[in-house]
């Protein structure tokens, strides 16, 4: 086999690997949900957080209403299919029709950032 083709295939299949889009957290039944998406104004950054965290906009965290602080959730934005993990770290969003707030640096990862509010699916492992 012509060594070219073989380096390529050794380097996909390395890249393959370490790529990781599974929920993190061990133990658990996994939840899905569907519904909208927006992030965090600028404001916020630098202001406590719920669980008592100084809010970082660079941070991959998120707010929701009522997954536990600390859970790693998977989040897709289903108009590109884009994931990132985020972290609970805040109560929220407060805003009707929204089910989670990420940060700037999680909106970007989705490329949200233009439409500001975009429909997502999270997946999450339910602690036991």
């Amino acid at each position: 086999m012509n060594k070219k083709i073989l380096a390529f295939l050794s380097f996909s299949l390395l890249l393959f690997a370490c790529h990781r889009k599974s929920i993190p957290g061990g133990e658990g039944n996994i939840v899905t949900e569907t519904g909208n998406a927006s992030f965090y104004s600028d404001k916020f950054d630098g202001k406590l957080t719920s669980n008592g965290e100084t809010f970082k906009q660079n941070k991959l965290t998120a707010a929701h209403k009522k997954i536990a602080f600390g859970t790693n959730v998977k989040v897709t934005n289903l108009s590109n299919d884009k994931s990132v993990i985020v972290r609970i770290n805040d109560r929220g969003p407060f805003v009707s029709g929204r089910m989670i707030d990420l940060s700037k640096a999680a909106a970007k990862q989705i490329d949200m950032i233009d439409a500001g509010v975009a429909k997502v699916k999270i997946e999450y492992r339910r602690k036991p």
